[in-house]
């Protein structure tokens, strides 16, 4: 096989092209991903992944068909778009500037704000909110001028991949609202009937997966709390709902029309490739969600059938601008 110019025969001893993707991500980012079943997937298919060090200059390594990233700072978004500019002919998973769109949590979905899907077997919108971004004295007041119901989900504004960026809290009471730190996000509560549907996106491939989420909240209960409460991140939480005995009208997936669509339209205005989005069907209903977070290359390594669904993904590129390079 081709490695960069570089003959060398495959396990069946004829020459194949060789897709080389290099990859920046953090150790525990690359151990999830990066699994011995996955890599010698890729490697049978003619993929090789190849550490990026990025105490050298970017440009002095590789050469590279993708490049695949996940490192957060200004310094890394800088070398990864100045390497963008020039080399081209490089695919870069994905544009620094697309990602960072996902780093605030207000801009993040007001795309999902602007979409109009009414006509694809069901209603996608986002959870009311506002805005926190000085004076936790005040929050009270503003919210009783936004008009929210409580409770109330308060999330950092800022995502940035530290442990304080994903702490979220759920604020039963207007008077406890002052103890939380801006610059936040508060957005309302939506019951859902303790259920997620976590949908990834790797290019075209949809794959949707259930997971547990936070239990509904009753009048009665919201009459008996107050304060704040302090919760794990929902994407991130680990029980898996697919094999749990659940309510048919909490567990029945969203239709595919409607997600095939939302992750077209996600795809196309988001400029990003790789993303997922964590759903929710408002209890009671069958055909009213909520997206309530969108996150840049998730942990794919949770997914069912993320070797087979990520390699064809890869080899897609090799079909599309590869497959009929000439020798050197």
């Amino acid at each position: 096989m081709r490695l960069n110019g570089e003959i060398y025969d495959g396990e069946d001893g004829e020459e194949e092209q060789k897709l080389v993707v290099g990859y920046a991500l953090t150790l525990k980012k690359k151990n999830s991903f990066l699994q011995p079943e996955f890599e010698r997937l890729a490697r049978n298919k003619g993929i090789l992944f190849v550490a990026i060090d990025i105490n050298r200059p970017l440009s002095d390594q590789g050469p590279f068909d993708i490049i695949l990233h996940k490192l957060s700072g200004k310094e890394w978004c800088k070398i990864i778009e100045d390497y963008r500019q020039t080399h081209p002919e490089v695919t870069v998973l994905d544009p620094p500037d697309a990602i960072q769109h996902l780093h605030n949590r207000q801009s993040m979905l007001q795309d999902v704000v602007n979409l109009n899907l009414s006509d694809f077997h069901g209603k996608v919108g986002v959870p009311r909110q506002m805005v926190i971004t000085e004076d936790p004295l005040s929050i009270p007041d503003e919210v009783t001028k936004a008009g929210l119901k409580f409770p109330l989900v308060a999330k950092p504004l800022v995502v940035d991949g530290s442990p304080k960026s994903h702490e979220l809290f759920l604020a039963y009471d207007q008077f406890s609202l002052s103890e939380l730190e801006p610059p936040l996000i508060l957005q309302e509560f939506v019951n859902h009937g303790g259920v997620l549907f976590k949908i990834y996106i790797v290019g075209d491939a949809i794959k949707v997966v259930r997971r547990f989420s936070l239990p509904n909240v009753s009048k009665r209960e919201l009459a008996k709390v107050a304060g704040i409460s302090p919760f794990p991140r929902v994407s991130s939480a680990a029980a898996s709902a697919e094999d749990a005995d659940l309510d048919p009208d909490i567990a029945e997936l969203p239709p595919r029309p409607l997600l095939e669509r939302l992750a077209k339209e996600l795809r196309h205005r988001l400029g990003l490739r790789l993303f997922n989005i964590d759903m929710i069907r408002e209890h009671g209903t069958r055909d009213i969600f909520y997206v309530i977070d969108i996150n840049y290359f998730p942990g794919y390594g949770k997914m069912p059938d993320y070797e087979d669904i990520f390699t064809d993904f890869l080899l897609n590129f090799v079909q599309s601008k590869y497959k009929k390079r000439p020798a050197n």
